[in-house]
C-alpha cells in the first residue's frame, strides 16, 4: 500500500521560524532579507479558473509515438548490453559541496522563506556552460523513496539552443546525504532505425522518474526515456553519436536513447510546456504540468494533468486511448506567469488538490515566489518586515515532492537544495 503524505493549511507562521537564527544558511536568509522584503505585494494570482470545455482542454492532449523495438535492439546490439542505473552511479566520481561551503554569491539564489535545511552546490568547473534546469528523485521512481538500494537525486542541464543543444542528467547517489556524489549520462534520441543517435537538442525545464522511464520535457512536449537502457561510450570526443572507432557522448561516458515521446496535440491553442512533477495523492497517480510564460507576461498560464497507465505492460507510461491518446484530465488557468515549478498534492479527505507554484522574479525583483492556490484563492510564503511574497529561489526552478522523507528538492542556479513541505505550509501567510 502506497503512503499517502499529509499537510494542512495553515492561516499564521508568516514570520520566520525562529531555529533559522541557529543554522548555517540562515546567513543567507539574513543577507537577502532586504530585497524580499521591498518587494511588491500586488501580484496575487487569484483563485484557479477550471477549465471544462473540449475547445479549452483538447490542445493538452498528448500523442503518444513510441521508438520500435527492433531500433532499440538494433542500437543495444551495436553498442552493447545496456548497463542501467547502478553503473552511472558506481562511476560517480565528482562531488557536490555542502551548503555552508559554497559561496555567498552561490547561496544568494536560496529560499528566504523557508529556508533550506539541506543544500549543495555544484562544482563549476563541471557546470560553467551548462544551464540548470530539472529535478526528481528515486522518491518520484517508487513510493518507498528507493531505486533498488539506492536513493538517487536526478539533476537535468541544458547547453546550447534549440536544435543545435545539449541535454544531460546528472546521476547523483543520495545514499550518504552529507557526501553526495554523481555522474553524467548525456540525454539521446535513437536515428536510423538504431544504427546512430543524435542529442536531445531541448532546454530541460521539467523531468519525473516514475517506475522505469524517465519523462523530460520538450518544447511540444515530452520525451521518454527507459533507466533500464542506460548504454557505455567508447570514444571521449566532442562528437555525439557513431564515431569512428566506436560511440561518443560530448566527452559523457553514459548515453540514455529515448524510448518514445509524446507531443502536444493543439495548434495554434497548445502551451509550450514548462515545469512538471509527479502526484501520488491522485488515483491513478498522474503527471502534473505547467506551462512556460515570461516572468512579466499578462498573459495567463495553464496547469493541467494526465493520468498514468495502469496497465503492467505499460510501466511509467500514460494512460491512452486506443489511438495513442493521452487526454487531459484535470486542468486549470491561473493568472499567475513565470511558473518554473509546479507540484499538486490533496490532503486525505479533501475534496480538491492544492497547487504550489514556484514562480520566476519579475524584471525589478530579486527573489521569486512560492504561492498554493486552489480554486478559492491563493496564498503566498511571506518574509521580512513588509511580509512581503518574494522569498523564494533567486532563479526558480523545478519542484520534486520525495514523499518518503517530505521533502521538496528543487535547484536554483547552481543550488541543489530540499524543504520539508511542512515548513512551505507553516511559512504561508
Amino acid at each position: 500500500m502506497k503512503h499517502r503524505g499529509r499537510h494542512r493549511r495553515r492561516k499564521q507562521g508568516r514570520a520566520l521560524r525562529a531555529f533559522l537564527a541557529g543554522t548555517a544558511l540562515a546567513l543567507t536568509a539574513a543577507a537577502t532579507m532586504i530585497s524580499a522584503s521591498q518587494a511588491t505585494v500586488g501580484d496575487d494570482p487569484g483563485a484557479l479558473e477550471p477549465l471544462t470545455r473540449a475547445g479549452e482542454t483538447r490542445p493538452l492532449g498528448l500523442r503518444e509515438q513510441l521508438v520500435p523495438q527492433p531500433a532499440l535492439d538494433e542500437l543495444a546490439s551495436r553498442m552493447g548490453k545496456p548497463v542501467g542505473v547502478r553503473a552511472v552511479l558506481e562511476s560517480a566520481d565528482r562531488g557536490l559541496s555542502a551548503g555552508s561551503g559554497c559561496t555567498a554569491e552561490d547561496r544568494k539564489a536560496l529560499p528566504v522563506a523557508p529556508a533550506a535545511t539541506r543544500a549543495y552546490c555544484w562544482d563549476p568547473a563541471d557546470t560553467g556552460s551548462w544551464r540548470a534546469g530539472a529535478v526528481t528523485t528515486s522518491g518520484d521512481a517508487d513510493d518507498d523513496g528507493w531505486w533498488n538500494d539506492r536513493r538517487v537525486i536526478l539533476s537535468g542541464w541544458s547547453q546550447g539552443g534549440a536544435g543545435r543543444g545539449l541535454a544531460r542528467v546528472a546521476f547523483v547517489d543520495a545514499n550518504d546525504m552529507d557526501h553526495l556524489r554523481y555522474a553524467s549520462a548525456l540525454l539521446v534520441v535513437p536515428v536510423d532505425g538504431g544504427r546512430d543517435y543524435r542529442a536531445l537538442s531541448s532546454r530541460l525545464s521539467g523531468m519525473v522518474w516514475y517506475q522505469d522511464k524517465l519523462l523530460v520535457t520538450a518544447a511540444d512536449g515530452l520525451y521518454v526515456y527507459d533507466m533500464n537502457r542506460v548504454q557505455r561510450t567508447t570514444v571521449d570526443s566532442a562528437s555525439v553519436g557513431r564515431v569512428a572507432g566506436g560511440w561518443s557522448a560530448h566527452g559523457e561516458r553514459f548515453v540514455l536513447p529515448a524510448v518514445g515521446s509524446y507531443r502536444l496535440t493543439g495548434t495554434g491553442g497548445a502551451p509550450r510546456l514548462g515545469a512538471v512533477s509527479l502526484d501520488r495523492s491522485t488515483a491513478p497517480d498522474s503527471l502534473v504540468a505547467g506551462e512556460w510564460t515570461p516572468a512579466d507576461s499578462e498573459r495567463h498560464a495553464r496547469l493541467w494533468r494526465y493520468d498514468f497507465s495502469k496497465d503492467p505492460a505499460r510501466p511509467g507510461l500514460l494512460a491512452t486511448d486506443a489511438t495513442g491518446f493521452s487526454p487531459v484530465v484535470e486542468a486549470y488557468e491561473t493568472e499567475a506567469s513565470g511558473i518554473r515549478g509546479v507540484l499538486s498534492r490533496r490532503a486525505t479527505g479533501a475534496d480538491r488538490a492544492d497547487w504550489y507554484l514556484g514562480r520566476a522574479p519579475g524584471t525589478t525583483d530579486r527573489q521569486g515566489s512560492l504561492w498554493r492556490q486552489d480554486t478559492e484563492g491563493a496564498e503566498a510564503t511571506r518574509c521580512g518586515s513588509e511580509d512581503a511574497p518574494r522569498c523564494w529561489g533567486a532563479r526558480v526552478g523545478p519542484l520534486s515532492y520525495w514523499e518518503a522523507t517530505g521533502e521538496v528538492w528543487s535547484q536554483s542556479g547552481r543550488m541543489l537544495f530540499a524543504v520539508p513541505l511542512t515548513s512551505i505550509d507553516r511559512a504561508l501567510g
